[in-house]
């Protein structure tokens, strides 16, 4: 077995260690004696969307987003395509927004691709702090890191989760994120996926069934180190009641 991961325009959505998540992927396949191939596509590459299993797409400034912008409109329709056919998809900050239809700044709008029906209006006090949350889709919290002035509105569509320390989409809504199909549009840095195996482990799983055409799960892999950073940082920066299993009864 193998994937093929696509990340787009690393030269210019490169911020808050984004390649660490390509790390991750790629990693974690290997460990488990599956092949990865990372396909980087800079600034006015051709991109095939048949080719690839999982796709990154980054955070970045207001500037390099909308020169990122006018690429991303040429690839638009086959983009979409690859959405709604279950392509797995990472989109981190600049990427979440980028996702929806429009990213209003303090100076103009940049219109964004449409695939995720979502608003994103800039606010001058940044929304900066460390963020942990639960996310139905797995069974321990998320945690991650979050630098971002947009506000995020995502109307009818699935948060990643409920915010139980943090800030999220709003600083208001009390959720961050959406889920979409295969698509993880979050405001997480850190890099979110070394943070966080569980949620690389999902993406992973979601390409390999897609490819393959079957239910995939992963081999677990001894995760001991990555489970107790984790319960760090939910013990840290969060009540001590929100230990594991408080939360889990609390959010479900």
């Amino acid at each position: 077995m193998k994937l093929t991961i696509g990340h787009l325009y690393p030269d210019l959505l490169n911020l808050y260690g984004d390649r660490g998540n390509i790390q991750c992927f790629r990693k974690r396949l290997e460990w488990r004696g599956i092949g990865a191939e990372v396909l980087p596509f800079l600034s006015g590459d051709e991109i095939d969307f048949s080719k690839l299993d999982v796709v990154l797409l980054g955070g970045g400034s207001d500037r390099e987003q909308e020169l990122v912008c006018d690429y991303l409109k040429e690839i638009r329709d086959d983009f979409k395509a690859y959405v709604e056919d279950g392509g797995v998809v990472l989109a981190v900050c600049g990427g979440y927004q980028l996702l929806g239809n429009y990213y209003k700044t303090d100076k103009r709008t940049i219109e964004g691709l449409g695939i995720l029906d979502v608003t994103t209006e800039w606010q001058p006090k940044r929304l900066i702090r460390n963020i942990i949350l639960h996310s139905p889709l797995f069974d321990i919290p998320v945690v991650g890191f979050e630098n971002h002035g947009g506000r995020t509105y995502i109307r009818n569509h699935t948060p990643f989760g409920k915010v139980f320390f943090g800030l999220g989409n709003t600083g208001k809504s009390g959720y961050e994120g959406v889920v979409y199909k295969n698509v993880i549009a979050t405001y997480l840095h850190g890099p979110l996926l070394p943070k966080n195996p569980h949620v690389c482990d999902y993406l992973l799983e979601r390409a390999l069934s897609r490819k393959y055409g079957e239910e995939i799960t992963l081999k677990p892999l001894t995760d001991e180190l990555e489970h107790k950073a984790n319960q760090y940082l939910v013990d840290r920066y969060s009540d001590k009641k929100y230990v594991l299993k408080e939360t889990i009864k609390r959010y479900t």
